[in-house]
């Protein structure tokens, strides 16, 4: 008999366990809207969908339904993730002169002008509540700083005799994602940050993807600051507390979305392909996080001593002539989230006859074949 109970409450636990998991749609519908292209995607702890339209927020449940929307960045908010210790989203947001900045200020119709900044934005997603709402006005978007983001992107530095603008091909930032250090599966979470790189035939020192690693556990008190677009502030940390590089070959604006997947303990990187033709120019790329970094030097950047080099993680296909190894899958360049178990949601994106952008995600599964790494949940 005793074991007969024993043996009842263990299914009735299990059953229970079961019964509370969350039940995801096979799609979400972002709705279209006159903005920039879906640059990311975050999911909240209550079921709430955030994406990031490059200059506004839009914030669902899992039914599409739309909760609120953010405008006034008048910057570039790139990829989302969700931060589970504090309840926050946090994303890239970049505010520099160049065609794609110049680009959304004429969209909104400003003629500001600022200085080059790289925010990484704290969004508090419960104050999204209805539509038309204003990231300064209402104090929804707080910044922090990365000043040597900044330093890296206005540098200019020598390889082969000649002088380049922006080290390391640095254009700013994109990915962000929570996960452990690299060489861990486990333990304290950080919030790594994939630089964005500009493509470039014809430099050697732009073929890594830069990740940076910081601790923000006290980023809410000691930096961040409510946005004030014009009046942007300085505060932030000086450096983060660890920099990476993952060998992949130049690609077209670096990570567009970086995603921890605790199940492989892959940091996914997804990316716009690249074009030199030595490389296979593959558009995802998995760094192995369980993999210890190893110090050492970089091919084709004479400027840095040693760096902590990620490797690729042994999956997917391999180039015989450069080793890097990869996948040609046409999504997640617009948003990519890990739901756990193998699932994913992945960003869809298009433009409605009328010129307005849209993005549906798609519930898929990882296989992590090499011609086809993820396969749409049945």
């Amino acid at each position: 008999m005793k074991h007969f109970l024993t043996t009842l409450l263990a299914a009735l636990t299990i059953m229970a366990a079961a019964s509370a998991q969350t039940v995801y749609p096979r799609t979400i519908e972002s709705g279209a809207w006159n903005s920039g292209h879906v640059q990311g995607i975050a999911l909240d702890r209550d079921g709430y969908m955030y994406f990031s339209f490059t200059d506004m927020i839009v914030k669902t449940d899992l039914s599409g339904k739309v909760i609120g929307t953010v405008t006034g960045l008048l910057g570039h908010l790139g990829c989302l993730d969700y931060n589970e210790e504090d309840g926050l989203v946090y994303g890239s947001l970049e505010y520099k002169d160049d065609v794609i900045g110049q680009g959304i200020l004429r969209r909104n119709n400003s003629d500001l002008q600022y200085s080059n900044t790289f925010y990484i934005a704290i969004i508090d997603g419960s104050k999204i509540v209805r539509e038309n709402m204003d990231a300064l006005k209402d104090r929804i978007v707080r910044c922090v700083n990365l000043p040597s983001v900044v330093s890296d992107y206005e540098a200019t530095v020598e390889v082969g005799g000649k002088t380049l603008e922006h080290r390391l091909g640095c254009s700013g930032i994109d990915g962000v994602s929570f996960g452990p250090k690299f060489g861990k599966k486990g333990g304290r979470n950080y919030l790594t940050v994939a630089y964005g790189i500009y493509g470039d035939n014809d430099r050697t020192d732009n073929d890594y993807q830069v990740l940076l690693q910081y601790d923000v556990r006290k980023w809410g008190k000691k930096y961040a600051k409510p946005l004030e677009v014009g009046n942007m502030h300085k505060d932030g940390p000086a450096r983060p507390d660890r920099i990476y590089y993952a060998f992949t070959g130049n690609t077209n604006w670096g990570v567009q979305n970086l995603e921890y997947d605790p199940a492989t303990g892959y940091w996914l990187m997804c990316c716009y392909k690249g074009k030199k033709p030595q490389y296979p120019n593959f558009s995802l790329f998995a760094a192995d996080g369980s993999s210890k970094p190893v110090r050492q030097a970089l091919q084709g950047v004479p400027y840095v001593r040693k760096g902590l080099v990620v490797p690729l993680a042994d999956a997917g296909m391999k180039d015989g002539k450069s080793g890097v190894r990869g996948w040609r899958f046409k999504y997640g360049s617009t948003g990519i989230l890990s739901l756990g178990n193998g699932l994913f949601y992945i960003s869809e994106n298009s433009k409605t006859k009328e010129g307005l952008q849209q993005t549906v995600l798609r519930l898929y599964r990882w296989t992590g074949d090499p011609e086809g790494p993820f396969v749409p949940e049945k």
